[in-house]
């Protein structure tokens, strides 16, 4: 499939039928679709076939098409609707999982399609709508009050089409009853071997301009504020190739996180000439980091600098000269800083980069790397170099025929260690001074507050976000830590920091808070706001760069429900690279409240109790092109009556096998499937991706029947391939989650919902639990901070009573509620948004919205 093209379908639920129509000819015309609701009739007894048997495959995966996209599709000739048709098909349930055994329901399609195809997609749609009534109508998005219009099946409402003025469907203009316009069950649809999709349908539009749309998801990505987890950062990889040498042009004048820009750079250098490159790199390249992550890049490695590349690659010498002589342009004392924090990186770019090769051209990198290196500086260049220098005492200092740097960061440390002021030393980085603030409330150094006002208009939102979860979790319990890598690696040990006193903290956390306040007051105005209470249970992120890829993008720590079924099924595909075995192990370890380890079931024992745990069997390699599934089905009620509370799966690598190796390679949970798997039962689908050989995805409280999304991943040692000889670091690591997550008080997505209602609205609508709806109105005389203390504390004005609809920004845990066009959702579960007529937004974007302004 064309990567643009799946970008749209997965991010914004467009079908771009120019890329997925086109064969080996130019790429189809553009051609104006029909006004929003209306729909042409398609001719050709043939083509309308096709279309209906290609909505009965989208159905079965839970995905219908809108009235535009139908209308598109018919105009097709059978050849494009086929390759359109095919792709689709195959696309459509990929984030699933479900592309992996995936058959097409027609192989000859449209040629083969059955003679009845009319009978056919009704039955399909009686099954879903007896078993899942709340769908949403195709012309206008509403759920709750769908029909199936007679005798086609296709789902609209009373509020938009009035069946007894119109005498054909508004879909697909087929003659209807005007005194019975809705289908009625004749016979019981049970008999039907139509699985039944698991969540509510997912409507598909036409996206009539993709170069328009990709643009408009490239922007939004590039102005995130917080790093971008893989799949984001591929993502704009993708868009920025797919614009050719023309995108340089077409980048803002500053992309705010640094590796975001170094991605974009590698994919541009290769496609410009040398005075492209220079100017780009004059644009966006102001630190030495910048430039070691750009390299990082251009050699297929991690722009955040946590992993090295596969292998070190020549340069081209215009790239190599233009990439010396921005090093150069720097400050000395931040160049020899930069290259001091990454040394051993450095030294081994110094091989691609030749620093000496120029050094009278490029006399800052030359002298840089000398300091790195602890080159004896003699001769005329060294005593010139030494001259040079002697102008950065306070950075450089001479050791016999040597130069030694003192970093910022060992002033910094010697000041808190020698019980010296350390705020005027942070207090020229901002972001430092902001992490560090435990260290320094430590020292009780006066005037905190007062640093942390004047330095926080600079910092980023993720880094308050983590000082204000920080500060105000007491001590006790454990600590949980994530070193830098390409996994999320943790460890833990028990909290033992000194508690700070109150009174210094309260006014830290004040002016932490009211620096949020204000960048959301900053923002546009908006008349209502609709949030769910339920998003205190989704952690604010602060970064997403270990983040897996997954079909539900839950921030690491967040909790949710787990589904009511009874009875859930884990499962795990894999396929291994020609030349290596790679077996995985689909495991389950069951725990009790205080974590004491009460049973397992994996590959060397198949069933936990007679059936609260049952596995399907251990496969020890996985060829192309089928690879290998493994499964276990979990009953919950037996599980707790076992003992379990805590249900832990994880998947092993036990050959040692790096996730990365693989040829693919994803797992998940489903309830209720119709068969061995089913795609449209996927609650939750992950992908197993890095230098990681174990990955924890989530531990299930049964009691509660909450999961909390872990996503864990750690690299393993030889003994580290099974639950049996490792239950007890696993009960480290799921009760390490519940301390650091359960028992802190971070930030949560509620808190940042709130942060934007009060400073941008006059009314905000919130939805409890229970359904119930509730109103805040700002009060005379009450400000930002006021109302928002209220929002939080959840001292409402009354009950409201009225539609929850017409909000211009809605944070919801499900999309179920009607917003008008051109507002802003972030949804967990967004699955019927009309990204047509929403701006969706991810949960990085809530929280990105409240960036500082750029300096200058």
């Amino acid at each position: 499939m064309d990567p643009l093209a799946e970008i749209l379908l997965r991010r914004r639920r467009l079908v771009a039928l120019r890329l997925l129509a086109a064969g080996d000819t130019p790429v189809l015309p553009r051609e104006p679709s029909s006004p929003r609701g209306e729909s042409r009739v398609i001719a050709s007894p043939t083509l309308r076939q096709g279309v209906q048997a290609l909505e009965a495959q989208l159905l079965e995966y839970g995905f219908l098409l809108s009235p535009g996209l139908r209308d598109a599709l018919g105009r097709l000739d059978a050849g494009e609707l086929t390759r359109a048709g095919r792709r689709l098909a195959q696309a459509a349930p990929a984030e699933l999982g479900g592309h992996v055994e995936h058959v097409p329901m027609f192989r000859g399609f449209p040629g083969s399609v059955p003679a009845d195809t009319a009978e056919f997609f009704v039955r399909r749609m009686f099954a879903v709508l007896l078993q899942h009534p709340e769908q949403p109508c195709v012309l206008c998005g509403k759920a709750g009050a769908v029909h199936a219009v007679s005798p086609c099946a296709h789902l609209v409402c009373h509020a938009c089409w009035d069946g007894s003025d119109f005498a054909g469907c508004p879909i697909c203009h087929r003659r209807i009853d005007p005194a019975d316009p809705f289908l009625r069950p004749s016979a019981a649809p049970a008999a039907t071997d139509a699985p039944l999709p698991g969540h509510r349908l997912v409507l598909l539009s036409l996206c009539e301009d993709p170069l328009a749309v990709s643009g408009e998801i490239l922007d939004t990505l590039l102005d995130r504020r917080t790093p971008l987890s893989p799949q984001d950062r591929a993502d704009v990889v993708t868009l920025v190739r797919a614009g050719g040498p023309e995108a340089a042009g077409r980048l803002p004048e500053r992309i705010p996180v640094r590796e975001t820009r170094a991605a974009v750079l590698a994919a541009l250098l290769p496609v410009l000439d040398a005075a492209a490159v220079r100017d780009l790199l004059d644009r966006h390249v102001d630190t030495a980091t910048d430039v070691l992550r750009l390299l990082y890049a251009l050699m297929g490695g991690d722009p955040g600098l946590r992993t090295r590349p596969a292998r070190r690659a020549s340069l081209p010498r215009p790239v190599r000269r233009a990439l010396l002589a921005r090093l150069d342009a720097l400050a000395l004392p931040s160049v020899v800083e930069d290259l001091h924090r990454h040394a051993e990186a450095w030294k081994r770019m110094a091989e691609v980069l030749h620093p000496h090769e120029f050094h009278r051209r490029h006399p800052t990198v030359a002298l840089a790397f000398a300091v790195l290196r602890g080159t004896p500086l003699t001769g005329e260049l060294g005593e010139a170099m030494l001259e040079r220098a002697a102008g950065y005492p306070e950075v450089l200092r001479v050791e016999g025929a040597r130069l030694r740097l003192h970093t910022f960061a060992g002033r910094v440390e010697a000041a808190l260690r020698a019980g010296e002021p350390a705020l005027p030393l942070l207090a020229a980085r901002p972001g430092e001074l902001v992490r560090r603030l435990g260290q320094v409330l430590g020292t009780g150094e006066k005037g905190a507050a007062e640093a942390v006002g004047a330095a926080a208009p600079r910092v980023a939102p993720g880094v308050l976000i983590a000082a204000l979860g920080g500060l105000r979790t007491p001590p006790g319990g454990t600590r949980l830590f994530f070193p830098r890598g390409d996994t999320a690696r943790a460890w833990a040990q028990p909290d033992e920091r000194p508690e700070l006193p109150s009174g210094e903290i309260t006014p830290v956390l004040a002016a932490l808070t009211a620096e949020m306040l204000r960048r959301a007051a900053a923002l546009p105005p908006l008349g209502r706001v609709l949030l769910d209470e339920g998003l205190a249970d989704l952690i604010a992120p602060t970064a997403e760069r270990s983040d897996s890829t997954a079909l539900v993008r839950m921030p690491r720590g967040s909790v949710q429900p787990l589904p009511r079924d009874e009875r859930l099924r884990l499962f795990l595909h894999w396929a291994e690279p020609g030349d290596e075995r790679v077996d995985l192990d689909l495991s389950l370890a069951l725990y009790d409240a205080r974590w004491n380890f009460v049973g397992l079931c994996d590959y060397t024992d198949l069933r936990l109790g007679r059936t609260a745990a049952v596995h399907s069997g251990d496969l020890t390699s996985a060829p192309e092109p089928l690879g290998a599934s493994e499964f276990v089905d979990l009953d919950v009620t037996e599980l707790r009556g076992l003992g379990g509370r805590y249900a832990v799966p994880i998947v092993f690598s036990f050959d040692g096998v790096p996730f990365d190796r693989l040829v693919r390679g994803f797992a998940g949970f489903m309830s209720r499937p119709a068969g061995l798997f089913d795609p449209r039962a996927v609650e939750q689908r992950f992908d197993l991706t890095g230098s990681a050989r174990i990955h924890l995805p989530l531990v299930a409280d049964l009691w509660s029947r909450t999961m909390r999304w872990t996503d864990l991943r750690q690299n393993g040692t030889s003994s580290w391939h099974d639950v049996a000889g490792n239950y007890r670091r696993l009960a480290l690591l799921g009760s390490a989650m519940e301390d650091a997550y359960g028992l802190a008080e971070r930030v949560t997505l509620w808190e940042v919902a709130c942060w934007h209602a009060a400073a941008r609205a006059g009314e905000v609508l919130t939805r409890r639990p229970d359904g119930s709806v509730r109103r805040y109105a700002r009060r005379a005389g009450e400000d930002v901070a006021g109302f928002a203390d209220r929002l939080l504390r959840r001292e409402d004005d009354g009950p409201w009573r009225g539609p929850v609809d017409g909000a211009d920004l809605a944070a919801l845990v499900h999309a179920d509620v009607e917003l008008p066009a051109g507002s802003q959702l972030y949804a967990l579960y967004p699955w019927s948004v009309d990204t047509d007529r929403v701006d969706l937004l991810d949960a990085a974007d809530l929280v990105g919205l409240l960036a500082p302004e750029p300096a200058g």
